[in-house]
């Protein structure tokens, strides 16, 4: 079969891939069992186990695939999506990068060292002679960069193709898709909320609510990669949520690359979405709300802070700020003031009390002076962020920034130093510390000492390790406190609150599975490396359905065939 070439973008695979192949969550059900055969070969017998074929096969969906995500939380919901229907449809997802057979590096195109890394590492996968597939931001933004010719790749709008693409690239071929969702001509909001996930937590759902955006910000990159505002329906994101709480969820992440900018394109906002979501989200657990620009969350003021007061809700809100300049905001395209981020802050402080606000700054833009820069370090000092993203600036290519006149490096540097100083000057939980507090516990810490729960306003707090915590909602007083985190001990009479939902997966096993395959697979939940054995027992009938869809193709076409040449027999013969 002839690969597709790789200097022209395919409008689609169906030309490589049947139209009549199932979708991952249904290929469970066409499973056949295998007769192992027996070979002879100089008078010995060997045994051929079908769960296990030759190393070097290239038939698809029985190969080790590793992955790699870099970047934001939508893009870790992409990375979820991809793994989850990889896994159902048979290959097995390892954590071993140098035993796989394929890699799948999801990307990310925000700042420069984050495409380095990428690109490292596909040159490091091209070294050991690895498959390689491309996801994310970077090859969606920029296709034709010299390094990615000749491979694989998917788009952040087609990741419910992702099989397709890997199953190509395994036999060889070079596939692209990097078109955008469409119903009647609307741009849609990405790929089905309900493809198979393997949840990197299996505690936290990210749900995409909206894909790009509705700014043209002169340094962002990332817009070129996710376009223009896009929105999932409300039903949609609240159907994902009930079917996330039904599998052990107690934590939703709302994400995007602008959450306030929701649903203008659908004819919504994003309060509508919020008021449907709290009402089936079950005691116990929790919603986290992602990243929004000033100018939209201006227009809801009032009833953010209600929703942010909400018991379920947690009262903490990401507001990037990027710079205190005014002419500086004016030369990024922020379409906003000073005042008016300012005027967000301050209303949500008041109306909704202890709410913590992240924000980012990004030092040594285009043009920024040393007194533009002295404004941003007076309002890090009124404000005194929690949570500050310090950020040095980058000029990516493509972008209207980076044909702006550079600063220097080296001051860019001291900036971002400087302004890390200042936020390293002052505590913000000292004042905490003999507080009793709810948590809701939900992952291990980076040095696996402590579990990590959240607190009313998304602040972290270290408990001990007991599994019993483990996606509970526990009382804690607080002893101690640091610049990122504060530690709790739990009260012995405190009451432990368990979200009304089930048991959670197991770590690695696929989200999204019909309860019928569930059901066959026992009472015990499938982890990667079982459902990967599931897959590959039905390998050989996937298989056999195939040839027989080219079978019966070829058959249609002879059929056809037969009787055009039965009519052009009859036209002659009428007119001889």
């Amino acid at each position: 079969m002839p690969s597709a070439s790789c200097d022209s973008l395919l409008d689609d695979i169906e030309d490589i891939v049947s139209q009549e192949d199932l979708k991952p969550q249904d290929r469970h059900f066409s499973r056949k069992h295998v007769v192992p055969k027996v070979r002879k070969r100089n008078t010995q017998k060997y045994l051929q186990d079908e769960n296990s074929p030759p190393s070097n096969s290239t038939i698809p969906g029985i190969q080790k695939i590793w992955m790699r995500t870099w970047g934001c939380s939508h893009n870790n919901s992409d990375g979820e999506y991809m793994a989850g229907q990889l896994a159902a449809y048979g290959y097995e997802i390892t954590e071993n990068a140098s035993d796989a057979d394929l890699w799948l590096l999801n990307s990310c195109t925000v700042k420069n060292p984050a495409e380095d890394h990428f690109r490292n590492s596909i040159k490091k996968a091209q070294e050991e002679n690895k498959k390689i597939v491309l996801a994310g931001c970077v090859p969606q933004a920029q296709p034709r960069q010299d390094y990615l010719k000749g491979l694989s790749i998917i788009g952040v709008q087609q990741i419910d193709r992702v099989v397709e693409v890997v199953e190509e690239t395994i036999k060889g071929h070079s596939v692209r898709l990097l078109g955008q969702k469409k119903n009647n001509g609307k741009r849609l909001g990405g790929a089905p909320l309900d493809l198979p996930k393997i949840r990197k937590n299996p505690l936290i759902e990210i749900i995409s609510i909206n894909t790009g955006c509705l700014n043209a910000c002169t340094y962002c990159k990332t817009k070129h990669a996710r376009g223009n505002l896009a929105s999932y329906p409300i039903d949609e994101l609240v159907d994902r949520a009930k079917q996330s709480f039904q599998e052990g969820v107690c934590e939703i992440w709302l994400t995007s690359e602008d959450t306030g900018a929701y649903g203008r394109d659908i004819g919504t906002n994003l309060p509508a979405l919020l008021w449907k979501l709290v009402e089936v989200i079950p005691r116990g657990a929790m919603l986290r709300l992602g990243m929004t620009n000033p100018p939209y969350i201006l227009e809801h003021l009032e009833e953010m802070g209600k929703i942010l007061n909400h018991p379920r809700v947690y009262a903490f809100l990401h507001i990037p700020v990027q710079s205190a300049s005014d002419s500086v905001l004016t030369e990024m395209r922020r379409e906003y003031c000073v005042a008016d981020f300012k005027r967000v802050v301050d209303f949500l402080r008041e109306k909704v009390p202890g709410i913590t606000l992240a924000t980012d700054i990004i030092c040594g833009f285009p043009g920024e002076t040393d007194q533009d820069f002295q404004e941003t370090v007076k309002l890090v000092e009124e404000y005194k962020f929690p949570s500050l993203f310090i950020n040095q600036f980058y000029p990516r290519p493509g972008t209207p920034a980076a044909k702006m006149a550079q600063i220097p490096a080296q001051v860019k540097k001291q900036r971002t130093k400087d302004l890390s100083r200042v936020f390293h000057s002052y505590s913000p939980y000292d004042h905490k510390i003999g507080e009793r507090q709810q948590v809701l516990v939900t992952e291990e810490s980076f040095d696996s000492k402590f579990y990590v729960a959240h607190n009313r306003f998304y602040e972290q707090v270290l408990v001990p390790k007991d599994p019993t915590f483990m996606g509970k909602m526990i009382e804690v007083d607080i002893y101690e406190s640091g610049k990122h985190f504060m530690k709790g001990q739990p009260v012995s009479d405190a009451r432990v609150y368990t979200p009304s939902i089930s048991k959670p997966l197991a770590k690695g096993e696929v989200s999204g599975l019909p309860e019928e395959f569930r059901n066959r697979l026992g009472n015990h939940p499938s982890s990667v490396s079982h459902t990967s054995a599931v897959g590959r027992d039905f390998a050989s009938s996937r298989m056999a359905l195939r040839l027989q869809n080219l079978r019966q193709d070829r058959a249609l076409r002879v059929s056809v065939g037969l009787a055009l040449l039965a009519l052009l027999l009859a036209f002659f013969c009428q007119n001889l």
